[in-house]
């Protein structure tokens, strides 16, 4: 989980409502802790990318995208933490090979497609082939997936250019 949070840039120990409760001050439910939580997890998107996102893809799909992660169950939030540790994990060991076309990148291109879903309300591979661009042309996703070793971000980009059959 901790992964997804430096992913989105958000520092866990400034959520004001955890804090409360953890003080003491207020008492919330598992369920209120959850939702409060995704509800922070958005607001920070929205401040931090909003605009852009929103210029990029458009309103509705900006829309749809957080009507999906609001409707999350903490089941499917622990599966979506789970798959972002494994593409991690994947990409690692897929890197070693120096095979974009590979098994283990071709599954870690595969875990990244899963990954979607939890966000995007349909699945193109144009759109996949368009992140992974995106990966290596801003800094803070080529920085978020350069932390697994130097080059991750271009591996991950050809890997799903593979996966996608987007290869530019």
């Amino acid at each position: 989980m901790k992964r997804i949070f430096e992913w989105l840039g958000i520092r866990m120990e400034k959520r004001p409502m955890r804090i409360a409760a953890k003080e003491g001050r207020i008492t919330m439910s598992d369920w209120e802790k959850f939702e409060g939580f995704k509800k922070e997890l958005l607001e920070e998107n929205e401040r931090k990318y909003g605009k852009e996102i929103r210029e990029k893809y458009g309103e509705e799909a900006v829309a749809r995208s957080y009507e999906k992660f609001k409707n999350m169950t903490p089941e499917q939030y622990e599966e979506l933490t789970k798959l972002g540790n494994d593409i991690l994990e994947n990409l690692k060991e897929a890197l070693l090979t120096g095979d974009p076309a590979g098994e283990l990148a071709q599954k870690t291109a595969a875990l990244h497609h899963r990954w979607l879903t939890f966000f995007w309300d349909s699945y193109s591979k144009e759109a996949h082939a368009g992140l992974a661009d995106m990966y290596v042309a801003d800094e803070r996703f080529k920085a978020y997936y350069d932390k697994v070793a130097p080059g991750a971000a271009e591996f991950m980009r050809d890997a799903i250019y593979v996966y996608t059959g987007m290869k530019k």
